[in-house]
């Protein structure tokens, strides 16, 4: 099939392809629900050398910059507590951990999880975090920017490959919560 965004040889939906993907992933693929069916979430074979930003977009299309968008894990704490989220914003911003999400997580302080946190507590591979397939009870913070695409590049949870996935359907994640302004300039 032919991607909707991208220059990449052929795209495959995602419930055709479940080896590809962490169990987690995997698995919310096959769990999907919403008003987009699964099988409009693709997927992609990319180089795993080549997954960060900037030069994906080098080898993949230029048009991407504009159509990425970015899953981060952010720990917000207050006491002697601390709420895991993951945050998706457009590629080309920054999420506003200081502001946006330590208000929407009241925190009295919210930085980025380590690395280590990150990928322990999600079951994927560090530069391949996607949104799809969070720990249940997580919030997802998406971008307002981010739901607006008619498609949105993401992670797969591996650094090999990329899931294609329609903007609306990540503001149905479970755990999701669309906000104005969380990626900054």
């Amino acid at each position: 099939m032919r991607p909707p965004i991208g220059d990449f040889d052929t795209a495959t939906p995602a419930p055709d392809c479940l080896a590809e993907l962490t169990a987690p992933v995997a698995d919310a693929v096959r769990a999907w629900q919403g008003s987009v069916p699964a099988d409009r979430i693709l997927y992609v074979d990319t180089e795993p050398q080549w997954a960060d930003t900037a030069v994906f977009v080098e080898h993949y299309g230029r048009d991407l910059l504009e159509r990425s968008a970015n899953c981060v894990v952010v720990a917000g704490k207050r006491g002697g507590g601390t709420t895991l989220a993951a945050c998706l914003v457009l590629s080309t911003t920054r999420v506003d951990v200081n502001g946006a999400v330590r208000r929407q997580l009241g925190a009295r302080k919210a930085s980025f999880a380590s690395m280590e946190t990150a990928t322990g507590e999600t079951g994927m591979e560090y530069g391949g975090i996607t949104p799809v397939g969070l720990p249940t009870g997580w919030p997802v913070l998406v971008d307002s920017a981010v739901v607006d695409l008619p498609y949105v590049l993401v992670g797969s949870g591996r650094r090999r490959g990329k899931l294609l996935v329609p903007g609306k359907a990540l503001a149905e994640l479970p755990g999701a919560i669309v906000l104005e302004g969380l990626g900054t300039a």
